[in-house]
């Protein structure tokens, strides 16, 4: 008995490791896109076009972080990630767009999620249901005085 024990322990010894130690398979996505964020965002970050398209290729787990970014970014780092989102074309993108027509503080940047909004509305692909009941909520909200004035 006490050899099954010591082979069991064992066993569980290097489950336990295995499941510790970093594999060749690590998901490194999540620096890849705060790179790409960083170009769009950071003063000398250099020209958009190339950083939109990989946000584009990565797709739809680009979403937390961009949403993220636009919480602290200057208004010109906001253009740039909502020009991501539009590339990334995910319709879960539409509830993001959606809070920053309504609240963000430069009206530039209100105007761009708008008009990004009322594109995939008309689009009349998977992107424009949730587009317009983003477009609904926002003009909810406007009404209701929700946003700066």
């Amino acid at each position: 008995m006490r050899g099954l024990t010591a082979g069991l322990t064992s066993t569980w010894l290097v489950v336990v490791l295995a499941l510790l130690s970093p594999t060749g398979c690590e998901d490194r996505s999540y620096r890849e896109i705060g790179a790409q964020i960083n170009t769009l965002t950071k003063p000398g970050g250099g020209p958009p076009a190339e950083a939109i398209a990989q946000l584009a290729r990565i797709g739809r787990r680009t979403l937390p972080q961009i949403e993220t970014a636009l919480h602290t970014a200057s208004p010109r780092g906001k253009s740039n990630l909502i020009m991501a989102l539009d590339a990334i074309g995910d319709p879960e993108a539409a509830a993001i767009v959606q809070h920053f027509a309504v609240y963000d503080a430069s009206a530039e940047v209100r105007t761009a999620c708008e008009e990004l909004l009322q594109r995939w509305a008309a689009a009349g692909d998977r992107r424009a249901s949730p587009a317009r009941q983003a477009l609904a909520r926002v003009r909810e909200k406007r009404a209701k005085g929700e946003g700066p004035e």
